[in-house]
C-alpha cells in the first residue's frame, strides 16, 4: 500500500511565498515522475510543475519563474517551493506519484489527499 502525505498550503497575501512538501510512504520499487496538480472552483485539474526520473523539469507557462519543484530521493519526497504568488493560484494542489511496487510491475499513479492555497490580493 502506497501513501502521499501532503503537507505545506495555507493563506498567504499576493506576492507572498508559501512550500509545499509531498512524501511517498510504502513498498515502492522504483518512481518515474513526481509532480504537482492543482484544481481551482469550477475547473479542470491542471499540472503545475513534473520532475521526471533523470532530472527534467516541466512547469505550467503560468507558474515559470515563480514556481520551483525539487525532490530528495532518500525520502520519497517533492517540494513546490512557490514564490510571486497571484490570487490566480489559488486552488487545491495535489501531488501525484507514478510508481513501480516491484521490477515486474506496471507504473500506476498515486495522488495525495490535496491542500488548499488560498492568495489574497
Amino acid at each position: 500500500q502506497v501513501q502521499l502525505v501532503e503537507s505545506g498550503g495555507g493563506l498567504v497575501q499576493a506576492g507572498g511565498s508559501l512550500s509545499l512538501s509531498c512524501a511517498a510512504s510504502g513498498s515502492i520499487f522504483s518512481i518515474t515522475t513526481m509532480g504537482w496538480y492543482r484544481q481551482a472552483p469550477g475547473k479542470q485539474r491542471e499540472l503545475v510543475a513534473n520532475l521526471i526520473t533523470g532530472g527534467s523539469k516541466n512547469y505550467a507557462d503560468s507558474v515559470k519563474g515563480r514556481f520551483t519543484i525539487s525532490r530528495d530521493n532518500a525520502k520519497n519526497t517533492v517540494y513546490l517551493q512557490m514564490n510571486s504568488l497571484k490570487p490566480e493560484d489559488t486552488a487545491v494542489y495535489y501531488c501525484n506519484f507514478n510508481l513501480r511496487l516491484s521490477k515486474s510491475a506496471n507504473s500506476l499513479g498515486y495522488w495525495g489527499q490535496g491542500t488548499q492555497v488560498t492568495v489574497s490580493s
